[in-house]
């Protein structure tokens, strides 16, 4: 069989339709992602029962595979409470738990980047706990570490492809459902490739900019 991308054509657009699907999934788990791995950054550095449950949230996160996660919560789930989650909630609720072990421990090696004369300069000034972790720590923490956490957010697109799984219409859901209707499948997949490819090096190049207008900025 030779290779026509004019089957597939009046596909694209609806292919394409897709890539918002991906990039709110992406940029939601990213931002809570990034909350809650703030939140198990600073539990981390608490003895005791904080610290170990962050481990265990870490290590279960990171030691399994994000595609057992998601039919667990999905499909598994629902056999025991007899809640059904939509496919969009499932997807970023178990995006969201996963890039947050991942964003945690991105979080925590910037915040141990930080002087601790500054911190300990705060503290004699009396300032509060509170003011130090916003004025302090966070603003650094993050501009230290800002690479990192868009090479996390390019993998997290990229990882949302797993979604389809669940029969979410991103942008691999649809280019199944475009194979399954023309019977073309390297011509659907080709253009998918393509979009993530093109997608990944905008989100690359938006985070060069970021960088460096931070950098600028803090100069």
């Amino acid at each position: 069989m030779k290779i026509d991308f004019t089957k597939i054509a009046e596909y694209i657009p609806y292919m394409m339709g897709g890539i918002w699907i991906t990039l709110q999934v992406a940029f939601a788990t990213a931002l809570i992602g990034s909350i809650i791995g703030l939140l198990l950054s600073f539990a981390y550095r608490r003895k005791g029962w904080m610290q170990n449950l962050t481990m265990f949230w870490v290590d279960f996160f990171r030691g399994t595979p994000l595609l057992f996660q998601l039919m667990l919560f999905h499909y598994g789930l629902p056999q025991i409470t007899g809640w059904v989650p939509t496919p969009y909630v499932s997807a970023i609720v178990v995006f969201s738990l996963n890039s947050s072990a991942y964003l945690s421990e991105i979080l925590r090696a910037g915040i141990e980047s930080i002087d601790k004369g500054q911190i300990e300069a705060a503290h004699a000034l009396g300032v509060s706990n509170l003011d130090i972790s916003f004025s302090i720590i966070i603003p650094q923490a993050l501009h230290n570490v800002l690479p990192a956490i868009m090479n996390e957010f390019i993998t997290l697109v990229k990882e949302t492809s797993v979604v389809s799984i669940i029969s979410l219409q991103d942008i691999m859901r649809r280019q199944a459902i475009v194979s399954a209707a023309t019977y073309r499948f390297f011509e659907p997949i080709l253009v998918v490739g393509l979009m993530y490819y093109v997608l990944n090096k905008i989100l690359s190049y938006l985070g060069k900019i970021l960088e460096r207008k931070i950098s600028y900025d803090k100069a």
